[in-house]
């Protein structure tokens, strides 16, 4: 789950733009830049604060949830290639922060070791380090590196997801921050309700990929009673009625990456997703038992997107479009993002900060 570079330099500097008003040239940014556009954004809200007080909220990311997830996508990763290769193996399991398998041919070994330095290419958070104990028994775990990448997407991943809930309150003089490691701090200038903030934080995000109920028109439902284990949700834009299972045949656990995009041809804003092990397996399972039928993509009790399914769909990826502007289309995928955060957000500190003058 990475949040491409570009994007969060850009995002900075909408929001600096956005509270300062001072425009920023519409060139490409150096990485070196994301952390000079924090500070300016910092130093504006911090003479902000000084004038008007507010609140300063700290929160801190649950590292072992991130572990426990980053192991999880290393095991599903192992089995799948492992299938797919026909390696025979037994074994198969999460131990003391790794995954332990063991193959008995040296030739599987070594195709099981090629197959993922193929997939950590390029991507540092994908390293492992792979130790042969013998006897067949290979133990993967993430490097060091591998894990500091993760815990730096997580975070920039959280900061997206409180400046999007903040945007959707209505407020947009604040200043999100990563303070150390792990931690993520808030100013609110002006605001002096701390707890007014953390009840936005509290609610986590719901993500849900639904089967539509065809037994009957959702405004038949919507007038009368709907099926068991069936509601009718509204469309995110266009307010229609969606009749809708209850359960979700997956869930926002099953995503491993979204993030906006462009159709090739038409240009149009999309939100692309992609699924990890277990969610690629279940929904190649469940597009293989539903060819012909509607599924709905849902966000918070609000229908985004509600396609049919033309054949079953196996590689793991999908894309959202719904008429979306590009500001939409990155709405949607910041909530996909949040609504599969492995790490939970903590509360750490929340306080009032008395103006030192006044404005």
């Amino acid at each position: 789950m990475t949040t491409p570079r570009r994007n969060r330099i850009a995002r900075l500097v909408a929001a600096f733009t956005m509270v300062s008003a001072i425009a920023l040239p519409g060139v490409a940014l150096a990485d070196s830049q994301l952390d000079k556009v924090r500070v300016k954004v910092a130093a504006f809200i911090a003479d902000k604060m000084e004038k008007l007080g507010g609140s300063r909220i700290v929160y801190r990311v649950d590292t072992d949830a991130l572990r426990e997830a980053v192991v999880t996508d290393v095991r599903d990763d192992v089995y799948k290639i492992l299938r797919e290769g026909r390696i025979a193996f037994s074994g198969l399991a999460m131990r003391d922060g790794g995954v332990d398998v063991k193959i008995a041919d040296a030739k599987g070994r070594e195709q099981l070791t090629r197959k993922l330095a193929a997939a950590a290419e390029g991507l540092p958070t994908h390293a492992l380090n792979v130790t042969d104990a013998g006897d067949g028994l290979l133990r993967l775990a993430p490097t060091d590196a591998a894990s500091a990448a993760r815990l730096r997407d997580l975070v920039e991943d959280s900061i997206a997801m409180i400046e999007q809930r903040l945007k959707d309150a209505g407020i947009k003089l604040a200043s999100v921050q990563p303070e150390g490691m792990d931690r993520i701090r808030i100013f609110l200038p002006g605001l002096m309700e701390p707890e007014q903030i953390t009840a936005i934080f509290a609610r986590k995000v719901k993500v849900g990929f639904r089967l539509i109920d065809l037994s009957m028109s959702a405004e038949q439902a919507q007038s009368g009673t709907p099926p068991a284990g069936t509601e009718v949700l509204l469309g995110f834009k266009d307010k229609l009625p969606y009749l809708v299972a209850k359960d979700s045949a997956l869930d926002g656990g099953d995503i491993s990456y979204a993030g906006p995009g462009l159709t090739g041809e038409s240009k149009e804003p999309i939100a692309s997703f992609r699924f990890n092990g277990r969610g690629t397996r279940r929904f190649a399972h469940i597009t293989a038992e539903n060819v012909g039928k509607p599924f709905a993509i849902v966000l918070d009790d609000k229908v985004i997107s509600a396609p049919v399914i033309r054949e079953p769909i196996t590689g793991g990826s999908g894309q959202i479009s719904g008429n979306f502007t590009l500001e939409e289309a990155n709405s949607v995928a910041m909530l996909l993002r949040a609504g599969s955060l492995p790490g939970r957000l903590g509360l750490v500190e929340q306080q009032v900060v008395q103006p030192a003058t006044k404005p």
